[in-house]
Order: structure tokens, then sequence, then C-alpha cells
């Protein structure tokens, strides 16, 4: 039946497709064999891959994840740490980011001394001041084995504002600490843009400083 004709359509589901999904792009970024593409199967799959070959070029992974009622996207790129297989690909991997993390393996030291380089190198980029950046040291499984004290990586990271988690990709015991290095990332990123929305509005907005949380047992989503 032919009722209500030439009435405009209501706030209904039929809108819901068109409601824009924030995405944020976070790169990882660290030497070869340091666990970056375990660490983000962790987090975007959940599960660590029994088998994983070199990656060549760019890996990449999404995650949607909900953060204080909104849907987000968090796509992680993944890049190949041989130089050979990286030159083609540096300038497309830089573009666009929102949050870096670097990555060493807690059992070789020469993995933690070249995390100047790779700042350099992301640096060397443009990548803004304000895009967030972690340090994580993975591997810690391997306690009898370990070069790089926590000490020693505390003192880095804080020479270069950045929050330290220490994990392991492989224990599933670490899966939680392994999603709060990403789901930092993203909720600092959604007050970051809150806040400028706030600034381009003409509201004043108070940045805050984000910390990760000590209750591993918390409902809320953000780990900070």
């Amino acid at each position: 039946a032919a009722g209500g004709g030439g009435r405009p359509p209501g706030p209904d589901s039929s809108l819901e497709p068109y409601v824009q999904t924030r995405i944020f792009k976070i790169i990882v970024i660290g030497d070869s064999n340091v666990g970056k593409t375990c660490l983000t199967f962790r987090f975007c799959g959940g599960t660590f891959p029994d088998k994983t070959e070199a990656t060549i070029g760019v890996d990449f992974r999404e995650k949607t994840v909900e953060i204080e009622g909104e849907r987000i996207k968090v796509q992680v790129w993944d890049t190949a740490g041989q130089e050979r297989f990286r030159k083609s690909m540096v300038e497309h991997y830089y573009r666009n980011v929102h949050a870096v993390v670097f990555v060493y393996d807690v059992t070789k030291m020469t993995s933690f001394t070249n995390l100047k380089m790779w700042i350099e190198e992301c640096n060397g980029h443009a990548v803004p001041p304000l895009v967030p950046r972690v340090l994580v040291g993975n591997k810690c499984d391997l306690k009898d084995l370990i070069q790089v004290p926590s000490s020693m990586a505390l003192k880095f990271a804080d020479a270069h504002n950045m929050l330290l988690f220490e994990t392991s990709a492989k224990d599933p015991k670490e899966s939680q600490n392994v999603d709060a290095i990403f789901m930092c990332l993203a909720c600092r990123l959604k007050v970051q843009r809150s806040l400028l929305c706030r600034d381009l509005e003409g509201r004043p907005g108070q940045a805050r400083r984000l910390e990760p949380s000590h209750d591993a047992n918390s409902k809320n989503s953000c780990p900070c």
C-alpha cells in the first residue's frame, strides 16, 4: 500500500551503512626476526602462527575494535627488516601514519642498539612529533637468554618519550599485553583527534598524558 508518499526518510537503520568508521594506521618497525609479524598476528588474529616466512615488502592486517562506544578500524602495517626489500616501499609505508611501534628482541642486543637507526629513518620521513610512538621488547618468555635489561630499555624509552611494553607474541598468557600495545595507541589517537576537533570548533581542550592501566581485568577497552 502506498502511504506517506513524499515524506523524507526518518533516522532509521537504513542510514547505518553510511556511518564512517575511523581508520588508524599503525606501522611496526624493527630489525628482521624480532617478531614484528608475530605481534601483528597475535593482535589481529589472536593466535601465534606455527610457521612464518620472512616478510617481503609490506604485510598488512586490520582489526575493528570498540573504544567508548565508537567502532575504530586499526590497520597494522608490518615491514620487512631486510634493507633490500624495503627501499622501494619505504615512502608508501610512512605515508599518512598515525602511530609507530618500534620492536626489538630482548635476547639480541644488536636489535636494541639498532633502534636509533630506525628512529632516524622514521624522523627522516617527516613523521610529525605528535604521532604517538611506543617501544616493544619482544620474546620476554626467553628469560635465560635476555640481553637487554628492562632498566636499559626504560631509560631509552623515557629519552624518546615512548611507553615501554615487554611482552611475548608466542606466549598465550601474554596476549592481553600484546592487545594493550595497539589498544593503547588507538585510545591515544582517539583522544588526540577529539581534542583537535574541539580546538577546531573553538572549544578549548586539555591534553592528558596516557599511561598503561595496571588493572588487567578492567572492562574498559582502553588500557591507557
